[in-house]
């Protein structure tokens, strides 16, 4: 299965809560492929500990291949290739976990046909070689986004099944912005129908994630004033009744994460050492990550039986 992540503003948590959802399906067995669309910041080795491509890879990377100056784009295997303590020595039973980098230096570029085949016949081999493709696209209505749209509209991908996952916190301004990206004029609805997707199905592939979300009666906040936890109880049913009003309400929300404060200060994978031995993540929050990366195939969650 395909699975973009998307979002229409830049802090929205989408790269690290993607990032986690693939460890968390690597460990659970399926073989994953991490895809650093995010052409204008190809960060996401920082996530998984990569040190050889914190800013992209200086081998030829996914930009150099949809270019067509790299017959096939660099691949890094997470497990061997990691700093990160927990993940060096690959878990009993976990699958493959695959990051598959952009250039050093890339940037947003302008796709035309030949791109789009490129895009088409990479995300085909990825599909017949991984479980999940997970693919982390760049923020807003960008040239990434308008190249998965058209790939995944192209004929030869008529039976791949796909998914998409936009991402937002848990703000006005950003329940807002997510709501534009999907529904308004040149958002990924209508984009998708002018592509050639049927606009039911692409809607129905569609599910948000509210990440960073704050709650009220958790302990974080207990040292609170009683008028600081009435307003913020207020902003959060305030934001419920906006949600609902923009169509990015409980019933198209495939998860939530917890305002976790690991996150706030460094973007990481959330591991149970995290959680049970130094004990700096939250049990929330794993538990969160854990039910999200689950409910990605699960298709009680996006309306079908």
């Amino acid at each position: 299965m395909l699975v973009f992540a998307a979002s229409d503003k830049g802090g929205t948590g989408r790269s690290v809560t993607s990032a986690n959802l693939a460890y968390q399906r690597a460990l659970a067995g399926d073989h994953v492929a991490y895809v650093d669309f995010d052409f204008g910041s190809p960060t996401a080795a920082a996530v998984f500990d990569v040190p050889d491509a914190l800013r992209g890879t200086g081998e030829q990377g996914l930009h150099s291949y949809l270019e067509g100056t790299a017959a096939e784009p660099v691949r890094v295997d997470v497990w061997r290739r990691t700093e990160h303590p927990q993940l060096r020595a690959r878990p009993n039973r976990a699958g493959r976990l695959v990051l598959f980098p952009g250039d050093a230096g890339g940037g947003e570029f302008a796709t035309g046909e030949e791109v789009r085949d490129r895009c088409v016949d990479l995300l085909l081999r990825l599909h017949s070689e991984f479980d999940i493709v997970l693919v982390d696209l760049s923020a807003g209505r960008s040239y990434a986004v308008d190249m998965i749209l058209a790939a995944t509209a192209h004929p030869r991908m008529r039976y791949v099944p796909f998914r998409w996952l936009v991402f937002h916190r848990w703000t006005r301004q950003h329940v807002i912005a997510a709501a534009g990206l999907v529904h308004e004029a040149h958002g990924l609805l209508a984009s998708g129908v002018e592509r050639g997707h049927d606009e039911d199905a692409l809607r129905s592939a569609i599910r948000f994630v509210r990440a960073a979300v704050p709650d009220p009666e958790s302990p974080i906040w207990a040292q609170g004033t009683p008028a600081q936890s009435a307003w913020m109880q207020a902003c959060d049913d305030a934001l419920r009744r906006l949600a609902a009003e923009q169509r990015v309400g409980d019933s198209v929300v495939l998860g939530i994460v917890p305002l976790e404060p690991t996150l706030q200060w460094r973007e990481q994978l959330i591991t149970e050492e995290d959680v049970l031995s130094t004990q700096i993540a939250n049990k929330e929050t794993l538990e969160a990550l854990e039910e999200i990366a689950r409910r990605l195939t699960d298709d009680e969650h996006w309306g079908r039986p």
